[in-house]
């Protein structure tokens, strides 16, 4: 059980700005086709099931998603991974995750979403936004970002010095199909991408004023795996101090219990679906 004091406490700041949720594969869990029920490819096992066919790869490849993206990469080229997350993730129809209706519910005006789908965006689908995409390998530009601003119906590309930091802001670091799809998928995208999100480039400026202070509340992630927990690590930068935030994890690890300890996160030891359903004012 998760004290009510406590989800008061997240509810009240999710609302108003000073808590970011940070949303991993577990918020999709929920989440089928409407076409035959399969569910979402969501963790890096699903993922790597689906982008093979249902087989499964040599067990090295299996360790994670960016390893057997890149082994695809290698083999049928860039394309064919990209091909695989847009039929995915920008065309096959899925149901709502419970978790994004609540979210959507109390409208943060900062979310950090390392899933590669489209819900969070469905959710802002009506409400003018700005929209981060991550990128990588791309020659003659010094961001490691897409950025576009949504008026409520249509996305339109623009820089950042243009972007109205009122506006909420959806940050997609791993990527998403829409508007135009760019995603951070293999070992390679990987580490161009958390090498200049270390430089500071791969996060606009006005993000960077916005997140000082900020409080994170981690949702379905597992902390188990390294690239997460760079990107994570660098993302929350100039957090809070203790606590950094929370996070959901049902039964931890030692790993994930170290992990958050360094990170001044506390654990909280239940699932994020603990979430829904509870009745609290904002």
């Amino acid at each position: 059980m998760i004290p009510t004091e406590l989800l008061a406490h997240w509810h009240a700041g999710l609302a108003d700005g000073s808590i970011v949720p940070y949303l991993g594969p577990g918020v999709l869990a929920d989440v089928t086709s409407k076409q035959d029920g399969r569910p979402i490819p969501a963790t890096g096992e699903q993922l790597i099931l689906a982008m093979n066919g249902g087989r499964p790869m040599a067990a090295k490849l299996m360790y994670e998603f960016p390893r057997a993206a890149m082994n695809i990469e290698f083999k049928r080229g860039r394309s064919a991974v990209t091909r695989f997350l847009d039929t995915t993730y920008g065309q096959s129809e899925w149901t709502r995750a419970a978790l994004h209706d609540w979210l959507k519910a109390i409208a943060p005006p900062y979310v950090i979403d390392i899933n590669r789908d489209t819900q969070l965006q469905d959710s802002y689908a009506a409400t003018p936004h700005l929209l981060i995409l991550g990128c990588a390998r791309m020659g003659g530009s010094d961001y490691r970002f897409k950025l576009f601003v949504s008026d409520g119906a249509n996305y339109m590309p623009i820089q950042p010095q243009d972007a109205d930091p009122k506006l909420p802001v959806l940050f997609k670091p791993m990527g998403s199909p829409k508007p135009k799809s760019s995603y951070i998928a293999s070992d390679a995208d990987y580490v161009d991408y958390i090498t200049e999100l270390m430089g500071g480039f791969a996060v606009p400026s006005f993000v960077k004023a916005r997140r000082k202070g900020k409080r994170y509340l981690l949702l379905g992630m597992r902390l188990n795996r390294d690239t997460e927990r760079m990107v994570l690590s660098d993302l929350i930068y100039a957090a809070a101090s203790e606590p950094t935030g929370w996070a959901l994890i049902a039964e931890p690890t030692a790993k994930e219990r170290r992990f958050c300890q360094r990170q001044g996160l506390e654990l909280v030891e239940a699932d994020a679906s603990a979430l829904l359903g509870e009745v609290v004012s904002a």
